[in-house]
């Protein structure tokens, strides 16, 4: 009988060590797997410039969804007030010579914030020809201490008939590259680095720099819906890296250009611009080009290569839109000088 019990209890420790064997094996597996996925997946990219600059930019109140906060207004807004605002006209010299609102003043793009020191307090009002390049230079101000500029809706076009630049490039255009309803977006999965930005010091000082850079171009950055000078983004989208700036619901209802991602919101705070490749040209779209306007030219302050889709999917879908539409018979003439 003594025996017996032993042999029991030599079974019973035998059973117990085999079964904490069996409950060690999928810990050490399941262990041995996360630090093997860990090594794996390599860590994001920074750059030292990049993150000071959009540190800078948050902590003063510069993100992306504050510029975006009222930084247009219609002809109607202001035709009854003008001496309220302060109106910088940024067309040609000759253009402006032709016609322009009464007391707006006369300067060239890349002066616009020598110009705006001249305002006295009065909110600044941006004119071009469509609304486009005023995106960039509103930008621009907004990032130089100028929080309340505006951009005049649909520029000279929605003030007067007779500067209409709008009616010759509206289109609806039956493109194998239009995805139909209810769209197609491509998911942005992918976490991309930062751009590279090679001006150094502090954060006021690289953005002063990247500001300076934004106004030393020539005009507006945008390429068209069809190929012209550049491929189109809707004739060769694969050439870019596409960004459709509108609701989910929008891309429902209209489409979407073929490949496009749709990052909206889009914010340093949210962290959505790690979906941007900043080895790729990027395309932003809206209905006008006047929204994508001033995203392409923060963006391009922040380092990455970007473009505005220009006339928007008004140069691509006009005749089916129900709102952003441009409509020249709903432009009431205004005063000029």
């Amino acid at each position: 009988m003594k025996f017996v019990n032993n042999q029991n209890l030599y079974t019973m420790k035998k059973f117990l060590r085999f079964s904490i064997l069996l409950l060690m094996i999928p810990a050490f597996v399941l262990t041995s797997c996360k630090d093997d996925t860990d090594d794996l997946i390599p860590e994001r990219e920074t750059d030292a410039e990049f993150q000071t600059l959009i540190t800078y930019l948050q902590n003063n109140n510069l993100d992306l969804n504050n510029i975006l906060d009222g930084w247009i207004t219609p002809a109607s807004d202001i035709k009854d007030n003008l001496s309220d605002y302060y109106i910088i006209d940024i067309r040609k010299a000759d253009a402006y010579a032709i016609s322009h609102i009464p007391g707006a003043v006369n300067c060239a793009y890349g002066n616009v914030i020598t110009q705006a020191a001249n305002a006295a307090g009065k909110t600044i009002i941006v004119v071009c020809y469509t609304g486009q390049t005023a995106g960039h230079a509103v930008c621009a101000l907004r990032l130089s201490g100028y929080p309340t500029a505006k951009v005049l809706k649909w520029g000279m076009s929605g003030w007067h008939t007779s500067t209409d630049s709008w009616s010759s490039k509206t289109a609806t255009l039956d493109h194998a590259n239009w995805i139909a309803s209810p769209g197609s977006i491509v998911e942005h999965t992918t976490e991309y680095a930062d751009p590279d930005i090679t001006t150094t010091g502090t954060g006021a000082e690289i953005l002063a720099a990247r500001v300076t850079a934004l106004l030393s171009l020539s005009g507006l950055r945008g390429v068209t819906a069809e190929t012209g000078d550049n491929p189109g983004a809707l004739d060769a989208p694969g050439e870019y890296f596409i960004n459709n700036y509108w609701t989910a619901e929008n891309v429902t209802e209209y489409g979407n250009i073929s490949g496009a991602y749709r990052i909206n919101p889009l914010t340093l705070a949210g962290e959505e611009y790690i979906y941007l490749d900043p080895n790729e040209d990027i395309v932003t779209y809206c209905w006008t080009g006047q929204t994508s306007s001033v995203i392409t030219a923060y963006l391009y302050v922040l380092g990455y290569d970007s473009y505005s889709l220009k006339f928007g999917a008004n140069s691509m879908i006009h005749d089916d839109l129900n709102y952003g539409k441009w409509d020249a018979t709903k432009i009431t003439d205004l005063p000029t000088e």
